[in-house]
């Protein structure tokens, strides 16, 4: 399904009869597009610019007073980002990073997040869970092209190149060990 995106008219443009009235259907609008789901500062200022009865002093004022009241953060909204996508799935710095990204966050902010998520659910962890599940669903790799695609699977999780290679070592090393007569 396509999301249709309005063309957000620049303040210029904007006629504003009744500014008390924006600001407080602004507010409305913000508040009930976070109750939804939590958004980035960013994410829901472009949302309220798609309308067009307010502009961008009242979209300022209404975030100022969203923040003011503890309703938007968004240090605490890519922390907990972070964390609810490390439970749903398995998945490395880099995809974590690209969602988050996704979010409209500073590279700062990102990173803190990221930072907080991997020490309480280190990557080794997290790439053993995805090795796990990736076993149990398709079975041990038994042929060299099986062995390529379960590689290429942790990489597109996210996952480094160096900590792939060690776990797949170690997978390998484990079905030499499994195989060998006592």
């Amino acid at each position: 399904m396509w999301k249709k995106y309005k063309e957000i008219k620049d303040d210029k443009d904007r006629i504003i009869k009744d500014i008390e009235k924006a600001r407080q259907k602004t507010f409305d609008r913000a508040v009930n597009l976070l109750t939804y789901k939590p958004r980035s500062v960013k994410e829901l200022q472009a949302r309220l610019m798609e309308k067009e009865w307010t502009n961008s002093a009242i979209v300022e004022e209404v975030i100022k007073k969203l923040e003011s009241y503890g309703y938007l953060n968004d240090a605490q909204f890519a922390k907990n980002f972070a964390a609810a996508k490390l439970r749903q799935k398995p998945i490395g710095k880099r995809v974590l990073q690209q969602k988050l990204a996704q979010k409209k966050l500073d590279k700062e902010t990102i990173e803190q997040a990221i930072e907080k998520a991997f020490t309480d659910a280190p990557e080794a962890e997290i790439i053993e869970l995805a090795i796990e599940k990736r076993l149990r669903i398709k079975g041990k790799p038994t042929e060299r092209t099986d062995v390529k695609r379960f590689y290429d699977f942790l990489l597109r999780q996210g996952f480094s190149y160096d900590l792939v290679s060690s776990k797949m070592r170690e997978i390998a090393k484990r079905e030499l060990e499994q195989d060998e007569p006592d």
